[in-house]
């Protein structure tokens, strides 16, 4: 059962992501002081992968690290199901695999909400829309 607690957690995760994309986006003429006319627009993206503003390098990274989260808890799910079902009827063994399911679902919403709220705020600030990865096909 979801208690008080478990959402007053996921409310914090998600205020604290929430208050650093405001910090973040909050402060365009120190982003753009970071990359000044003088430095080589082509070297900077090629060592960043392409991108030459810090908006970008940040939507980026923070894209991949949402993905990699994305797939801790799809693989929680897959645990927490697998204890689940090998429980044999033992209640200790079901309501450990019912909590673990529990908290990677609310897991996977939050890292949702968080990925849908960066993408919108960096693309907007940044003047276009935010790629995805597959936008473009």
């Amino acid at each position: 059962m979801i208690t008080k607690k478990t959402i007053y957690q996921g409310l914090t995760v998600f205020g604290l992501m929430t208050l650093a994309l405001l910090l973040i986006t909050s402060i365009p003429s120190a982003s753009a002081a970071l990359i000044t006319a003088q430095d080589n627009p082509s070297e900077i993206a090629g060592a960043t992968g392409g991108e030459g503003s810090l908006r970008g390098i940040v939507l980026k990274v923070v894209n991949y690290a949402l993905g990699f989260l994305g797939l801790v808890a799809v693989i929680m799910i897959i645990y927490g199901g697998f204890l689940y079902v090998t429980s044999a009827g033992e209640q200790e063994g079901v309501d450990k695999g019912k909590k673990i399911l529990m908290y990677s679902i609310v897991g996977i919403i939050i890292i949702l909400l968080s990925f849908a709220i960066i993408n919108t705020v960096l693309g907007v600030a940044s003047g276009g829309a935010a790629s995805s990865g597959g936008a473009g096909l």
